[in-house]
């Protein structure tokens, strides 16, 4: 395990310094086929050297983290090896180059960390080279819009922002060392994104994975073995629920009006002085509701701050920074994106959104989701179960939270506060329909951003992004997919230990295991096979 993590940082160093190994800063990895294939030869000979431990060789706890490592593996094999993104979506290298830990994270002084952001710098265009040798026109049409503004955005950035974020550094020689390399990384983003804009004519719809390839992803990445049809089943399922509750809840909020009034209605109540103030007040309120209500421990002293999103990372509404679990003691940054410029007023204006729905996008990123989440990972009495985090179970808690803190009370289960939560949930169903209609069901863009609009109630400009997610992030049905396997695991669970009363000490089992697949935590809390077992509503008495 210590050669397989320390190889892991040697060949994706960027995971590395993200998760508080300084010694790689500035370092990119080496995108060529070439790099890429060698990074893939390591990980498959890495895995058979794990899948090598039989049951006979391991205890019960190392037969689980055997499995925890070996769903890693055959994760990041998936999106290198077999999904094809290497060649067709920047978004597979967009989150490699963010460059905002130097900037945002304060893990050393500002002196430090700009030297680490000019060699960061120098290794850019080399990186961006490479990105452009292989990505292979034509391109989708959603990957090209998405890949001018990352590029352009980070162009956008170095040449407005970085500057002043280093300027109070007195050092003449690293100031000058700046302003020649940021010079050479806004030339080479921006001649990335000006070259993504001159094949936008020819781009293609041809964006979809295939019902093979979507399944595959499925197991490889989350360790999901549900055929297509009942996960499809599923997730209208949980749309139906919800949008009853919603009817329900609009009944009560704007009685005799259509759903879409009511929502407007909530989403018109914006958060006085925007939405990162809101969202600031939120987090007091929210850490208080947790601690008031006894739901889930939150471990040590560390803070989230709220901020607004970089030029280059607004490509959705909120997202949370947070230090990994070499850090000590810093804290993570909850990022709100402003509404683009170039829409319409209006459509600006709707963007933002209301009170009740920010409420349980800040429960999502920080109290009692992602924030918490993380805490307790980089507290796991397993290294590995810090440094790897799974995209279901991060998303799939971080969205089982808003319903579960709806529940126990947030919001005084006023209707505004219930048509929040909902607002949310219905967002992820509709991205778990979307995503198996457009990589496995023909839909079009069009027809999933028609969906967004009409079952989801969301407003054009979040509509637009969603339905374009849904083609370069096809993984994006986690956040549902994930919430109700956690939802199962939770009522059979506390079935003989308390019920209700048992939530917390269920939050705090289930939070104990860093971020495998959640069927391996399954398996754990409950004995038996690991299996994806996802949770239903219980029929309607009539």
């Amino acid at each position: 395990m210590d050669a397989l993590i320390n190889g892991w940082f040697e060949h994706f160093p960027v995971d590395a310094v993200a998760a508080g190994k300084h010694e790689y800063d500035g370092v990119l990895p080496d995108y060529s086929l070439a790099g890429q294939r060698t990074a893939i030869d390591w990980l498959q000979g890495q895995r058979a050297a794990i899948a090598a431990f039989g049951d006979d060789k391991l205890d019960a706890t190392q037969r689980f983290q055997r499995d925890y490592v070996l769903a890693v593996l055959d994760g990041k094999l998936f999106w290198m090896r077999d999904s094809g993104f290497a060649s067709n979506n920047p978004a597979y290298y967009a989150g490699d180059l963010s460059p905002s830990i130097y900037l945002t994270r304060p893990y050393a002084p500002l002196k430090t960390r700009m030297a680490a952001f000019v060699k960061y710098e120098e290794s850019l265009p080399t990186a961006i080279a490479q990105i452009r040798a292989n990505l292979q026109a034509p391109l989708p049409a959603t990957y090209v819009d998405y890949g001018i503004g990352v590029f352009g955005g980070m162009a956008d950035f170095f040449a407005s922002d970085a500057p002043k974020a280093f300027a109070t550094v007195d050092d003449a020689v690293l100031q000058a060392r700046l302003k020649a390399v940021n010079a050479k990384a806004i030339e080479a983003t921006r001649g990335l994104s000006d070259w993504l804009k001159s094949i936008k004519p020819q781009a293609t719809r041809n964006f979809a994975l295939g019902a093979e390839k979507f399944e595959k992803m499925l197991y490889a990445t989350e360790r999901v073995d549900i055929p297509l049809p009942q996960l499809k089943a599923a997730a209208e399922a949980d749309l139906a629920r919800n949008t009853a509750a919603l009817t329900s809840a609009c009944a009560a909020y704007l009685p005799g009006k259509p759903i879409a009034d009511c929502v407007a209605k909530v989403e018109a109540d914006k958060p006085v002085g925007g939405a990162v103030e809101g969202a600031r007040k939120q987090l007091v309120d929210l850490r208080r509701f947790i601690i008031d209500h006894d739901l889930v421990t939150i471990p040590g002293t560390e803070q989230a701050q709220v901020a607004e999103a970089p030029p280059y990372n607004r490509w959705n509404f909120a997202y949370i920074e947070i230090p990994g679990p070499y850090e000590k003691n810093l804290p993570s940054v909850y990022y709100i994106a402003p509404p683009d410029p170039s829409w319409p007023k209006a459509m600006q204006e709707a963007y933002v959104p209301g009170k009740s729905v920010l409420l349980f996008t800040s429960a999502h990123e920080v109290f009692p989701g992602h924030f918490v989440q993380f805490l307790h990972a980089n507290r796991s009495n397993w290294i590995f179960g810090r440094l790897f985090v799974g995209y279901a179970y991060a998303e799939g808690w971080a969205h089982y939270c808003e319903e579960m803190m709806y529940d126990a009370g947030l919001g005084d289960h006023t209707p505004e506060a219930h048509i929040g939560q909902l607002s949310e949930a219905l967002l992820r169903d509709v991205r778990f329909i979307s995503a198996i209609g457009l990589h496995t069901g023909g839909m079009s863009v069009a027809q999933s951003e028609q969906m967004f609009r009409d079952k989801a109630y969301q407003d054009q400009g979040n509509a637009m992004q969603q339905a374009a997610r849904g083609t370069y992030d096809p993984a994006y049905l986690n956040y549902t997919l994930g919430k109700l396997m956690i939802m199962q695991l939770r009522e059979d669970w506390t079935a003989t230990r308390g019920g209700r009363k048992a939530w917390k000490a269920f939050h705090d089992a289930f939070l104990s295991y860093g971020g495998p697949p959640i069927p391996l935590v399954r398996a754990q809390m409950l004995g038996g096979k690991p299996a994806a077992v996802l949770w239903q509503a219980p029929a309607a008495k009539h």
